[in-house]
Parts: C-alpha cells; sequence; structure tokens
C-alpha cells in the first residue's frame, strides 16, 4: 500500500447509523436542575469571584469548559477562577516593589 493509497481508501462509518463517533459526546444531555442548596452554593463562589475581580487589577478575563458542564454553573470552577484572580493579583504585587526593574 503506497502512501497515496492510505490517504484515499475509503473508511468505514463509526457508527452503523453514519454518524460520526463523537456525535454521542457533543449532544446534549439532559441535566437534573440544581437543588437550592447548590444554587446558594453557586451564588457564593459567584460573590467570591466579583469580590477578588474588585480586588484585581484585571478589567477582564476569559475561561473555556472543559467537562459538559459549563464552568459558570460550576461553584468549584468559579472559585478557582477567583483564586487566580487572586494569585495573580499577589504576584503583580510582589514583583512591583522597590527592587523591581
Amino acid at each position: 500500500m503506497g502512501l497515496w493509497s492510505w490517504f484515499v481508501r475509503r473508511r468505514k462509518p463509526a457508527t452503523a447509523a453514519g454518524r460520526p463517533a463523537f456525535a454521542a459526546a457533543i449532544e446534549p444531555k439532559d441535566q437534573e436542575p440544581p437543588t437550592p442548596e447548590q444554587l446558594a452554593d453557586l451564588k457564593a463562589a459567584w460573590a467570591e469571584l466579583a469580590e477578588a475581580a474588585k480586588e484585581s487589577a484585571a478589567t477582564g478575563f476569559h475561561a473555556c469548559s472543559r467537562g459538559s458542564k459549563p464552568w459558570q454553573e460550576d461553584p468549584a470552577a468559579v472559585r478557582t477562577m477567583a483564586g487566580l484572580l487572586r494569585r495573580v493579583d499577589a504576584e503583580d504585587a510582589a514583583t512591583e516593589g522597590p527592587t523591581a526593574k
């Protein structure tokens, strides 16, 4: 088998229906609505992020989700963003002292 035949050979569909194999991974899944405790935790996490943003010199940030749920709906991810803002602000303050060049 030559190199050219490797590029042009026909491949079988990933599923019997002819849909790509990743189609099941990108289809939305039914999620149960969050409980009042989960909503309260998410609201507290967003309050932490808002406070960290006020204390920070950052004017904005961009984040993307890596799982099945958006990061904006995950209290742990929101708290991680707040911690990142605080850490970057602390590192900037440490490097802007009198010995900074």
